[in-house]
This record gives structure tokens, C-alpha cells and sequence, in this order.
């Protein structure tokens, strides 16, 4: 009753292959060459991410601090207040 998902359309000149999940590793090679390609990638790009990303960090806190030391009221202000 009518057609499945995967035969909708015939597409001539067009080969696909595929491989059954059961015949798939799932992690092949997790180990011995996944791990050091992240350490490699990290440490290439820490010195590119890190400077900006310390800057805008000691930004955020200098102006927190500033906000919150604006908002105290001063004392001097009132001195002469009844």
C-alpha cells in the first residue's frame, strides 16, 4: 500500500552504498588516536582562545565590582542631613 520512505523517487546514474550497523565499530581506534587528536587540538588552539577569553573574564569581574561599590550609599552625602 503504497510506497516506503526510502523508494519515493527512482534516481537513475546514482550508485549508494551502505553498511549494516551490525558490521560497524562504534568507537574504532577511540583511544589510541581519538584522545591525542583532542589533546592536539586543544593545546593548538588554547593560546588563541585563552588570552581573549581571560581579558573579557577580568572585564566582567572589574566592572561587577565597580556596579556593586555604585550602588553602596555614601556617607558623606548625609552628614548634614537632620
Amino acid at each position: 500500500m503504497g510506497r516506503h520512505f526510502g523508494d519515493l523517487a527512482k534516481i537513475r546514474h546514482i550508485i549508494t552504498y551502505s553498511l549494516s550497523p551490525f558490521e560497524q565499530r562504534a568507537f574504532p581506534n577511540y583511544f589510541s588516536k581519538g584522545i591525542p587528536n583532542v589533546w592536539r587540538r586543544v593545546s593548538g588552539s588554547f593560546f588563541k582562545v585563552a588570552p581573549p577569553m581571560t581579558l573579557m573574564y577580568l572585564t566582567y569581574t572589574w566592572g561587577n565590582s565597580v556596579f556593586e561599590q555604585g550602588k553602596k550609599k555614601v556617607a558623606a552625602d548625609f552628614e548634614n542631613d537632620e
